[in-house]
Formats: structure tokens, sequence, C-alpha cells
């Protein structure tokens, strides 16, 4: 057998491949794809110097032996000879391997060099670290070699494929072969498809990682929930619908859960030809997805964030062969262990950057984030730890001092230990950078990342609760104060009417006014002043206005930053410039204070004649950009719909309705019935019944999806607003085993602002919820919803129970 014939049984790869740039291999026909044309000239895909191949994952190890036919000859490249990858990916190659093939590879080595032959045989002896790091998985593991490990395919969906030659589950998109364009054209849409994985039941009662290895290809999508016995609604930890040419790692951490519970994947395949969805690893290890020791494969889900010259590569196990002055990895102080290294030699330009990437937290974590470094030449390169978050905002956490150096080629290789507290309420990336300035700027080395959550020091700064400045005005001001001037912001009420709007909340509550007509003057400026939030952070600020009157808005509402300092100026943040009137306006404000700062509230009106009102109501403040602190996951929680987005999972019901709601923004087309804007933004959708296609006593039905039963009671809230003179009747009704109850009824006008509604059911058995409108005696009885949530638990909020009258006082 010659050496190319060797490699057969190995991972292709090029000496150095930094840890992150994807080969493109298809993992359903097993062959190579080039990743651009400037790969593909003369010798093949894997000409190009600046775009290596990285190795493939240890499950496509049987898979490359039938594949390595099809590599160019380039690809054939001596993966034992690349102190980069420092055999971690060969090692969990070769644990693919039976006894025969391993015999078979090794009694064909004689003509290697003796290098390879002896890194080989290093390998093959370490190979017991990897299966101690398999032991210290969790139940709910599994790398689909021969079976599913208790892994099954729910039965009212379509079944995940478990595919024993590639090593992997999938779910296809389903197309029949003999179905012709022209013919799905004519039938219509198809039913999506949805693969539905659930794992044995779990028990952790410690915090643990769960590690997904994973392709989507083409218009797929996946998604990962937590399903908890005993609750109706999953707890979605993950999702993703970008399609990759290769396998990706997406990590994830299980929060303490003292109550049996399952892992539940989702997969959607798609309607494109060629989609799916592929699942190769499931791995739940203890401790935190930030924890890292770099010994196991998949090196915890960290990356290299790839550059043309220098990159983040795996040290020990091995490299010494090669680089002699490599020092030991500090988890078990040899030289069989392993470490992340980053080495100027390559560099070319001034500040060359290598990233390594953590994967991106899914949760809110608190606490003290620890490591273990080396540095060399510590004039000739910047180390840094940085956060990244989801829009791409970096902010700097720790530095290398000159106090902090280790000169390898000194000293015997002492790990220097790190402590810094991570404070992270959104989704986030650990980032470890090393800056360049020349190819002698020496290396630095990473190893050992652990997180606690407990704060590195006693004196380390609590977290702020941003929640003090939250305010919804029901039971007085909260911590808002106001400057005595000479107008002022006054808490009132409306009783639900046909003439005026309500406040925001709850829609029979509290808010503040400022109104020309309850202030002396003719003109005023009022000041609403919040409480003090601390310096050198970012917030996100969120509230409600609505506007009566004004012929110049300019100056009805404004938001400014009051330091805490008197010499300093206050600063802008936030004019009003939607003019729309009558309804209430949601309003978004991110803004970084230097300095201890307040929040102002300002309404000027300079005559009389020229003002009206402004209404503010459910004011809250958050840590982080708006655009991060709405949520960790881009898709809306189970249960949850303010159909921004669509109807969230909720169906129409063909079979016992008359017609469909509608999703409208805006306005409905009849005068003097439905809403004027969304109770979500004011600017948003909403789904309402357009009475005017319809007859008297027609109905239509919205449908929840199928929800399972559960021991406890369940919550529903919701927003409706039932304005016009023909008003019919809204039900809220349960559908299970083929009957229904009502559980929630309104009959006639209620009024124009949007009420809130809560309604606490319980249901040991799977059920859908009903939500229905019936038309009235006139064409002036739309009905509309909004902002549905349903979860588990009592109703902690009381059901409003205004009585509906005709006065619009302001009390």
């Amino acid at each position: 057998m010659s050496e190319n014939d060797s490699n057969k049984f190995l991972p292709h790869t090029k000496p150095g491949v930094p840890l992150s740039r994807a080969a493109g291999w298809d993992i359903h026909s097993c062959k190579p794809t080039c990743m651009s044309e400037e790969e593909r000239p003369g010798s093949g895909c894997c000409s190009s110097p600046h775009r290596p191949l990285v190795p493939v994952p240890a499950r496509l190890a049987r898979c490359l032996q039938r594949a390595a036919g099809a590599l160019p000859a380039c690809c054939n490249a001596e993966l034992l000879y690349s102190h980069g990858l420092s055999g971690v990916s060969l090692l969990s190659a070769v644990g693919s391997f039976s006894c025969n093939e391993l015999l078979k590879l090794l009694k064909h080595l004689k003509g290697w060099r003796e290098e390879r032959a002896a890194m080989l045989l290093f390998y093959l002896l370490t190979f017991a670290a990897t299966i101690q790091a398999q032991n210290q998985l969790l139940p709910g593991s599994c790398n689909f070699e021969s079976n599913t490990c208790g892994y099954t395919s729910d039965a009212d969906f379509t079944s995940w494929e478990l595919h024993k030659d590639g090593r992997f589950v999938a779910v296809d998109a389903a197309i029949p072969e003999d179905q012709d364009d022209e013919k799905s054209a004519d039938t219509g849409p198809q039913k999506e498809t949805i693969g539905i994985l659930l794992s044995p039941a779990l028990e952790q009662g410690e915090w643990s990682c769960l590690r997904l290895v994973y392709q989507i290809s083409g218009s797929g999508s996946l998604t990962v929930l937590q399903r908890t016995e005993g609750k109706s609604f999953d707890k979605p930890l993950w999702s993703s619908q970008e399609p990759s040419d290769s396998w990706v790692i997406s990590s994830m951490d299980l929060q303490n859960n003292t109550e049996p519970y399952r892992v539940v994947v989702e997969g959607k395949p798609g309607g494109s030809p060629g989609s799916s969805v592929a699942v190769f690893e499931i791995h739940i290890s203890p401790g935190y997805c930030l924890d890292c020791d770099f010994e196991e494969s998949h090196l915890c889900g960290y990356s290299n964030q790839w550059n043309a010259n220098v990159n983040w590569f795996v040290g020990g196990g091995g490299g010494q062969l090669l680089h002699n002055d490599m020092p030991n990895d500090h988890t078990y102080n040899n030289k069989t262990g392993h470490f992340m290294y980053v080495d100027s030699i390559y560099a070319k330009t001034f500040k060359e950057v290598a990233k390594l990437m953590s994967p991106m937290t899914m949760v809110p974590m608190y606490g003290c984030l620890s490591f273990q470094y080396q540095r060399s030449e510590e004039r000739g390169n910047l180390f840094s730890v940085f956060t990244r978050d989801r829009l791409g905002q970096y902010q700097e956490m720790w530095r290398a001092g000159p106090e902090n150096q280790s000169e390898w080629s000194r000293t015997l290789g002492e790990w220097i230990p790190v402590q810094v507290d991570l404070k992270a309420p959104y989704s986030v990336q650990v980032v470890f950078e090393v800056a360049f300035n020349s190819p002698r700027g020496g290396r630095v080395a990473v190893d050992d990342i652990s997180f606690s959550p407990e704060f590195c020091s006693t004196d380390s700064e609590p977290t702020f609760d941003p929640s003090i400045a939250n305010c919804d005005f029901e039971s007085g001001f909260c911590h808002y104060s106001q400057d005595q001037g000479m107008g002022s912001w006054r808490r009132v009420s409306v009783k639900p009417n046909i003439f005026r709007n309500g406040d925001h909340t709850t829609g029979a509550g509290s808010f503040l006014l400022v109104h020309s007509q309850l202030n002396p003057n003719s003109g005023y400026v009022t000041r609403l002043v919040g409480p003090t939030l601390p310096g050198n952070m970012k917030f996100c600020l969120r509230f409600f206005f609505s506007l009566r009157g004004f012929n110049q808005t300019d100056r009805a509402l404004g938001v400014y930053l009051q330091p805490q300092q008197k010499s300093s100026s206050q600063e802008k943040i936030w004019t009003q410039g939607e003019k729309s009137r009558g309804i209430w306006i949601g309003a978004d404000v991110t803004f970084q204070t230097l300095q201890p700062s307040k929040v102002v509230f300002v309404s000027t009106c300079r005559s009389f004649w020229d003002c009206g009102s402004v209404a503010l109501d459910d004011i809250s403040v958050s840590l982080g950009d708006c655009e991060l602190t709405a949520g960790m996951l881009s898709s809306p929680l189970p249960g949850h719909c303010d159909f921004e987005k669509g109807l969230c999972g909720y169906t129409q019901d063909k079979k016992n309705d008359d017609a469909d709601w509608e999703l409208r923004r805006g306005p409905t087309p009849t005068s003097y019935t439905g809403p004027r804007g969304d109770h979500t933004t004011g600017l948003g959708y909403y789904l309402h019944m357009e009475a005017s296609p319809l007859l008297h006593g027609q109905r239509v039905q919205l449908l929840s999806s199928i929800l399972r039963g559960s021991r406890g009671p369940q919550c529903l809230r919701f927003f409706y607003q039932m304005y016009g003179s023909g008003t019919g009747q809204l039900n809220i009704l349960l559908s299970k085993d083929g009957e229904v109850a009502l559980l929630w009824q309104r009959t006639g006008e209620q009024s124009m602002a949007w009420l809130r509604a809560t309604v606490e059911y319980q249901s040991d058995s799977q059920h859908q919820i009903v939500f229905e409108a019936i038309r009235g005696s006139s064409v002036r009885s739309d009905i509309a919803i909004d902002d549905i949530v349903l979860e588990s638990g009592p109703c902690t909020e009381m059901e409003i129970k205004a009585t509906v009258g005709t006065s619009n006082e302001i009390e």
C-alpha cells in the first residue's frame, strides 16, 4: 500500500490548519466541495494557501474512507505532521475505527517518515485520554454511531432517520419522487415537514452544557427546547436558520433543574429541493459551556476567527516534536495535554489580530471568568479579553500588562492565572484577542477557561438592577419625581369608554398626563426625573406615550440624560417624531452613561393654543442595547404572539367558522369601530375580525397549537378591543377530546381602548385554546386581539372588570 493509500484512513487537511475554515463537505453525498472559484484552478479545491481545509468531524471517519478517492491530490496532506491540529481530531477519528482497521493501518506505516510514525504512536498512547473524556458525558449524550441512544421520534411528526454509514440522524424535505414541479404547483402549498426528536427522561440537578454538532442545508431550520414533565410549554434553548456547507457546533447551558426533563430537537427541512437538517452528536457535560481545557475533540465549541496570517491553534499533545520551546499544558502539566496558542511568526502587517471565540451564551451570566495564560515578547503583542454581543459590539473586560510577562525561552513555562468579573445580561461571546505588531511579536497561550456564578472578589460591585427605573404608575410615581416648575405631571385614570383611550397597562388603570387645561399658566415646562443610573453602562429605555392636540409636536415630549455632576450639561437622547394622535406608541431608546445620570422626561408648551395633552405609561429600563434585550432568541416563546411576524403557530379554523381572522396594521376600514393601532407598539400588527363581509351571527376562530396537559393551572393573557355600536361577542374556548368548553366571554361594545384579559384554567390532557369572534348586528362590530401570552402557573394579574360607560372624564 502506498503512502497515499494509507491516508485513506485519515481525515485530510493541510499542515497548520486553523480551527474554523470549513471545507464544504456534503454530509449526505460524502463529497468535498470547493469554497470559491479561487480554490479550484490547477490542483483542486485545496490549492489556496489562504483557504485551508479543517478536519472533518469524528463521526464522518467512515464516510471519508469512501470519499478519499474524490479528493484532489493536494488534499492528501500529512495531518500527523501538522502541529496546528496536534492530533485532537485524529484521536477522535481513530476512536471510530474498528480494531482490524487500526491494525491494518499500523501494518502499512513502515514507509512513513520517522517523525510521523512517532507522532502517530503518541496519539495512540493518548487515546485513553479521549475515552476518559467520553466517560464524563452525562445521560442524554449520543454520537448516533449505531443507534439513537434512547432518542425517539415523536410519532405525530415526521421521523428522524438514522444514517449508520454517515453516523447522524436527519430529517429531509418531503418531496415525492414522482411529483414534478408542474404537478406540485397545481396541488398548492405543501404541509410543512417537521421532525421532533425526543431524548429519554433526564434528571440533572447541577448546571450542565449541551453541545450540538449539526448541519442545516437549504431552507431548513433547527430548534432545541427543554421539556419539563408536567408543563404544557417547552423552554426554548437555541434556534438557527443559517445553512452551512459543513457541520457546525452550538452550545447551550442547561440551568439547574430539579424536575425530570427531556431535550427536544425540532427540525424543519424547509420546502426547497435538497433541504435537510442533520444532527451528528449531542453531548451533555457537567459545568458551564464557557468552561474548557481544550482536551476534547470539538474544543468545547470554541472557534478561531480565521485570519490570513495569524490564527489560534491547538498546542501540546505532541507538538513539541516540531517546536521544542512549546510549554507544558496547564491541565496536566505535561506535553500530552492541550492548550490554545497563537504565534506571530506569520504576521505580515502592523496589528495583525487573532481571535479565539467562545460559544455564544444563551442565558444571563453573572460571575467570575477564570483562565490561565502565557505570553512572550510583551512589547510585541497586545493581549485582551472582550465580550462580543449579537450585534458585533465589543466591550473590553481585561488586558494583560507588562508585569504579566512569561518568556518561554527563559523559564520553565509558568502559567499565569487571571480572574475577571463577567456581567452578561444578554447573549455574548468571550473573545480572547491578540494583536501583533511584527513577526517578532512572540506567542500567547491560553488554557483552562472556567466560569463560577460567584464574583471574583467580595469587593466586586453587585450587578445593578435596572428595574428600579420601571413604573406602570398603577400604585404611584414609583422612583420618579418632579422638578418644581411651571407645570406638573399628574397621575390619572380613565374608565373604559367609547370616546377616550385608557392607560396602556390594562386599559382601565393609571398613567401620567400633562395637559394645557390642567395647568394654570398659558405655557409650561414639565420635568419628570427618574432614579440615578450608574455610569459607564449601556441601557435600553422603553416607554409608551400618547398625544392629543399639539399643533407643534417637536417640543411635545423629549427625553434627556442629566448627569449627577451639576457642572455637566444634560444630553437629549430622544425627541418625539411620530405625529399619530390618540393611540399609545412605544419608543425604544438605547443610551450610554459616562457617569451616574438620571433620565428626564420633558414636555414643553409655549402657549395654550399650541398645546394639547401628553400621556406617559409603562416605563422600563434594562441593561444593554434595545436590539439585544428583546430576547435571547429570535423566535417568539411558545404560546406568545404579538403578530409582528405572523401567527406564531396559531392557525385559522377552516372547519367550524365562516371566515378568517385578518392580520392588520393601522385603523380598520370601517369608521367608528375597531382599533386605530395595535397594542404592542401602536404601529405594528394585530388580529381582527372584519365585520363588513360577514352576516349577523357568523364567526371566525383562531386555534392555538396542540398543548400538552398539565397537573397545575395555566394562564392565558391577551388584549382585546371591542369598539362599535353593533359589536357582537368574543369567546375563549377550551377544546379537547372533541368537546368544547367556554372559559371566558365578553358581549357588546366594551371600550375604544385595548383591555387586558386574564383567563386561568386547568387541563390534564391534550387540548387547544380557541379565540372565537361573532359578528354583531351591524358592520360596526369589528373585534381585535393582540399580545397573547400562554404560560404555566396561576395568573398573577387581576382581570379587568370595569363597568363600561359613556363618560370620558379624567379622574
